[in-house]
C-alpha cells in the first residue's frame, strides 16, 4: 500500500493519514474494487497532493524571494549610511549574527538600525551645514571680502565624525586666527625636526627651503603662518616620513640578511652587540623609532658594509656549513631509523662544492628542507615506533628469561635470587603479550602505510617484512618447542619400556651418556633444559629476528642482534627413534647408547 505524506509529519498527522487509507481501502474492499484500480486512484491522490504541496512550494518561495530582496535592500542603505557616516564600529546585526536565522528575524533586526542612521544622518547633515555656513563667514571676515561661491565642498557620501571634526577644527583656527595657526607651524616645526634628527638630515636646510623665517630665532614675530607655509610644512613632513618608511623596509632587509649571515656563520654575541642599535628596529614600528641618527645614511653604509663583510665569508665557510648540517641530518635519520636522503650525501654534496656545479647556498637550503621532511616524517611514524621501542624490551625480557630458565642454579638461595624470581615472574607476563604486540604492530604499521602511501623502512627494510619474518620464525621456534616436548616424552615412554623388560631403572651413567648424546644435560632435578653453547638441526629457523637484526648501526658498522633463546639441541625424531631402539634391542644393560 502506498504511503502518503513527509517521514517528518507529526505522529499525529500521521496516525490520521494511515486511519483514512485504511478506511478508504475498506470502503475499496466493499465495492470490489481491483488492484488496478486502487492502484490508479492512489497515483491520482498522489499527485493532487504533489500538486498542492508544490503550489505552496512555490507560494512560499515567493514569498522567500520578496523577503530576501526587502532584507538585501535595507542592508544595502545600512551599508551606505554607515559609509557616509563613517561608523566603521557599527556592524550588520545580521552578518553578527552567529547562530542560524530566519529572513523575518533578520529584517526584524536590521530595519530599527537603518531607521536610527536615517535620524542620525539627518542630523549630522545639519551639523555639517552649520559649520559651513560659519566656516564661509568667518572666511570673509578674514579675507575681507565674500565670495560669490561657496569655496567649501560637502559631499554627503561622507559625513563622519572625523571630517565633521575638520571642519569644526578649521572654524576653530578662523576664530583663533594667528595664535591657532602660529601653534600649528610649530608643531610641523617641532615633527620636522624630529624627523630630520632621526634621519640626520640638515634641520635648518630643509625648514628654509619651506620658508626662510620657520628657522629664526624670534618665532613669535618673523614665523609666517600664511597658508603657503603650512601647506609646505606638510608636504615635507609626508615627503619625510616617506623616506622614513623606505629607510626602515631598506635597513630591515639589511638586518634580516645580517641575521642570516650571523647564524650561518656562528657569529659570537660580542659581533652581534655592536649592530643592537640596528637590530632593534626590526621590531618597533615607525613611531617608535626616534633615537638621533637611527636611519642615517652612515647607519645604513654600516650595515650594508658589514653584510659585505659576512657574505665573503660566508663563501669560504658554505662547504663546512653544508658538511655540519648533513651530519645533523644524518644523526637525526639514525636516531629515528630514517633513511637519510642520498642525494646530499657528505661525499657528493663535497664533490659538488668542489667542483662548482652547485651553489653551496641551494645545496644548503636542500638539506634544511631535508631535515624539515625527516622530523615531519618522524612525526608521523612516532606512534609506530614507540611500539616498536615496547616490542624490542619484551624481545630483551624474553632473552633474559630464556638465559635464566637454563641456569641450573636459578632456585638455590644464593644472593640476589628472590629478584631474579621476581623479574622471571614479570618477564613471563611480558613474553606472554608479544604475539599480540607483534600483531598490533602490523596492523598499526599497514595502516600507516595506507594513510602515507608508502612503505614503512625501519633503517631501510620495510618493517612489514620484519614483523611477518619475525613472527614465522617465532612460529617455528614454538614448533621446534613442540617437538621437543613430543620428544621427551617419547624418550619417557621408552625408558619406561626398557625398566619394565630389565625390573630396574637404567643406570645413572647410561643416562647420562644418553642425555650428553641428544644435547642435554642434568640439573639435579630431573629436568633438561637445553645447553646453551651447541646448536642443533635447524637452529637458524629458532631465531627470532628484529628491526636490529637487519639494520642495527653501531659505529658505522651492522650490529646483528637476535633477540631470541638460545637454539633448541636435538636432532631429529626419526633419528631419536633408531637410537632409542638401538639402545633397548641393540645392546646390553650397563652399555652405552648406541649413537
Amino acid at each position: 500500500m502506498l504511503a502518503i505524506g513527509s517521514p517528518t509529519t507529526g505522529l499525529r498527522n500521521s496516525t490520521t493519514c494511515t486511519a483514512l487509507l485504511r478506511e478508504l481501502e475498506q470502503i475499496w474492499n466493499d465495492i470490489g474494487e481491483t488492484e488496478v484500480d486502487r492502484d490508479r486512484m492512489l497515483n491520482e491522490l498522489e499527485r493532487e497532493c504533489l500538486e498542492v504541496y508544490r503550489r505552496k512550494v512555490d507560494e512560499a518561495a515567493n514569498t522567500k524571494a520578496r523577503l530576501h530582496q526587502t532584507v538585501a535592500a535595507k542592508e544595502a542603505e545600512l551599508a551606505t549610511l554607515i559609509a557616509a557616516l563613517g561608523e566603521l564600529n557599527i556592524h550588520s546585526p545580521i552578518k553578527m549574527e552567529k547562530r542560524s536565522s530566519s529572513l523575518k528575524e533578520k529584517l526584524a533586526s536590521v530595519t530599527p538600525l537603518v531607521e536610527d542612521l536615517k535620524t542620525k544622518h539627518e542630523e549630522r547633515l545639519k551639523q555639517f551645514a552649520d559649520v559651513k555656513a560659519q566656516i564661509e563667514k568667518i572666511s570673509g571676515e578674514i579675507s575681507g571680502y565674500h565670495p560669490a561661491m561657496s569655496t567649501l565642498v560637502l559631499d554627503e557620501q561622507d559625513l563622519s565624525l572625523r571630517r565633521l571634526n575638520e571642519f569644526q577644527t578649521h572654524l576653530r583656527s578662523l576664530q583663533k586666527e594667528k595664535s591657532d595657526r602660529l601653534n600649528k607651524v610649530l608643531q610641523y616645526v617641532n615633527e620636522v625636526h624630529s624627523l630630520c634628527g632621526v634621519l640626520g638630515l640638515d634641520f635648518g636646510q630643509t625648514v628654509g627651503d619651506v620658508h626662510p623665517s620657520l628657522h629664526g630665532t624670534d618665532v613669535e614675530q618673523s614665523t609666517n603662518i600664511s597658508n603657503s607655509t603650512l601647506e609646505g610644512l606638510e608636504h615635507t613632513i609626508m615627503r619625510l616620513k616617506t623616506e622614513r618608511k623606505a629607510r626602515i623596509q631598506k635597513l630591515k632587509d639589511i638586518v634580516a640578511k645580517l641575521f642570516e649571515l650571523w647564524n650561518l656563520m656562528d657569529s659570537s654575541k660580542e659581533e652581534r652587540n655592536g649592530f643592537s642599535s640596528i637590530t632593534s628596529i626590526l621590531a618597533s614600528s615607525e613611531s617608535e623609532i626616534t633615537d638621533r641618527g637611527a636611519l642615517s645614511t652612515e647607519m645604513i653604509e654600516k650595515a650594508s658594509a658589514e653584510v659585505e663583510k659576512l657574505a665573503r665569508m660566508k663563501a669560504s665557510r658554505m662547504k663546512e656549513l653544508v658538511l655540519k648540517r648533513r651530519a645533523e641530518l644524518e644523526e637525526i635519520c639514525r636516531l629515528t631509523h630514517i633513511q637519510p636522503d642520498t642525494s646530499t650525501a657528505a661525499e657528493k654534496s663535497s664533490a659538488l662544492i668542489d667542483s662548482g656545479l652547485v651553489d653551496p647556498s641551494e645545496l644548503l637550503a636542500n638539506i634544511e628542507a631535508q631535515i624539515t621532511k625527516v622530523k615531519d616524517e618522524a612525526l608521523s611514524r612516532k606512534e609506530v615506533t614507540d611500539r616498536i621501542d615496547k616490542w624490542l624490551s619484551a624481545c630483551e625480557e624474553e632473552n633474559w628469561l630464556e638465559e635464566y630458565n637454563q641456569d641450573d642454579n636459578r632456585y638455590n638461595a644464593g644472593r640476589g635470587a628472590h629478584i631474579n624470581l621476581k623479574r622471571a615472574e614479570r618477564a613471563r607476563v611480558t613474553v606472554s603479550k608479544i604475539p599480540a604486540m607483534v600483531d598490533n604492530l602490523i596492523y598499526k604499521t599497514l595502516a600507516w602505510e595506507d594513510e602515507n602511501k608508502a612503505h614503512f623502512l625501519y633503517d631501510g627494510v620495510r618493517l612489514g617484512s620484519i614483523l611477518e619474518d619475525y613472527k614465522l620464525t617465532r612460529q617455528q621456534k614454538e614448533e621446534e618447542k613442540r617437538r621437543s616436548r613430543d620428544q621427551k616424552k617419547l624418550q619417557d615412554l621408552l625408558n619406561n619400556q626398557k625398566e619394565a623388560m630389565y625390573g630396574s631403572k637404567p643406570s645413572p651413567r647410561k643416562s647420562n651418556s644418553f642425555r650428553k648424546t641428544n644435547g642435554y644435560r642434568s640439573n639435579g632435578n630431573g629436568s633438561m633444559p637445553p645447553t646453551p653453547r651447541r646448536n642443533s638441526i635447524g637452529s637458524g629457523s629458532s631465531e627470532l629476528l628484529t628491526p636490529r637484526s637487519y639494520s642495527g648501526r653501531q659505529n658505522g658498522y651492522f650490529e646483528m642482534r637476535r633477540l631470541s633463546t638460545t637454539p633448541l639441541n636435538f636432532v631429529a625424531i626419526s633419528k631419536e627413534d633408531t637410537m632409542s631402539y638401538a639402545s633397548l634391542c641393540g645392546s646390553e644393560p650397563g652399555s652405552p647408547p648406541q649413537g
